[in-house]
């Protein structure tokens, strides 16, 4: 049920989420506002995207999104948040964030420890970097919909 939703365009700001990503777990992500959180199909399933990500004017890069309520953490606001496979020499708060969601790799579980769960998003990241390889994902890292307008900061 996740595929009918596919390919999903989202573009918003990047927000400051929990922190947790680069500190605890070494995997930064940007988490996407409240607004454009709400904004997704309400009946998407959560769990583990994989897509193309670029902020603001930059490269196109691959990215792994979670969506859901990170049961490891226990959230109670549902959140969506892409790990960009690309590092970063800085954050990028409140840079638009313009993300094309292709393909679902798992559903959201809970781990035993930050280690499982540390382990299962580099086992994702490797899954999401195949998938893209594929021609048919590739084709989207060249869409319109990453060039953003000059001054263009709005969900479109």
């Amino acid at each position: 049920s996740a595929m009918r939703h596919l390919p999903y365009f989202c573009r918003g700001e990047v927000v400051k989420g929990f922190g947790r990503g680069s500190k605890e777990l070494g995997i930064p992500t940007a988490n996407f506002s409240e607004e454009v959180v709400e904004s997704f199909p309400s009946d998407i399933p959560t769990g583990i995207y994989y897509g193309w990500a670029c902020v603001g004017n930059g490269d196109v890069l691959k990215m792994v999104l979670s969506i859901g309520w990170n049961p490891f953490y226990k959230n109670i606001k549902k959140s969506v948040e892409a790990h960009i496979i690309h590092t970063f020499n800085d954050d990028f708060y409140g840079e638009i964030l313009s993300i094309v969601v292709l393909g679902y790799i798992r559903s959201e579980r809970n781990f035993g420890s930050l280690e499982a769960l540390i382990s299962a998003i580099q086992e994702d990241i490797e899954e999401a970097k195949r998938q893209l390889d594929l021609p048919e994902h590739l084709k989207f890292k060249e869409d319109n919909f990453f060039h953003l307008p000059e001054g263009k900061t709005v969900n479109r």
